[in-house]
């Protein structure tokens, strides 16, 4: 179950959002949604990046029994950004961004594998029938 958290504007499909998750994990997550200011200080005290992001994960340690899996954090002025400059849907934008985040909390790190994390979002993009523009922007990424 995702647990949302929306501060922002932003509608969410949560139903493709639950999609996506039980694609991956049956463990609980949080999604919040925030504006890049949040983002920029969230980004600024856990990475030491002063400027805001798209998405931040932040995976919770430990193997309790029905422990969730984590957070994400989204930020809806990205996610507004870049659908409208690349020509898609603003749910399209934050599905891709939950995948990206979600792939972090179960430990692909696109900074350090060998491409798996970027093979896993392009099969999830495929599968659920979202646009093939979204796995151009993953490579790209």
């Amino acid at each position: 179950m995702i647990e949302l958290d929306n501060r922002t504007s932003l509608p969410v499909d949560t139903d493709m959002l639950q999609r996506v998750a039980l694609k991956c994990t049956e463990r609980d997550l949080e999604l919040i949604l925030c504006d890049d200011e949040t983002i920029r200080e969230l980004n600024r005290e856990y990475r030491g990046k002063d400027r805001p992001t798209d998405v931040l994960s932040f995976p919770l340690s430990g193997d309790l029994p029905h422990q969730p899996l984590g957070s994400l954090v989204v930020s809806a002025d990205r996610v507004r950004e870049k659908a409208s400059e690349l020509g898609h849907r603003e749910a399209e934008e934050l599905t891709l961004l939950f995948i990206h985040g979600l792939l972090h909390l179960l430990g692909y790190d696109h900074e350090t594998d060998e491409g798996e994390m970027r093979a896993k979002e392009e099969a999830l993009i495929r599968e659920l029938g979202l646009p093939e523009s979204l796995i151009v922007r993953t490579e790209g990424a």
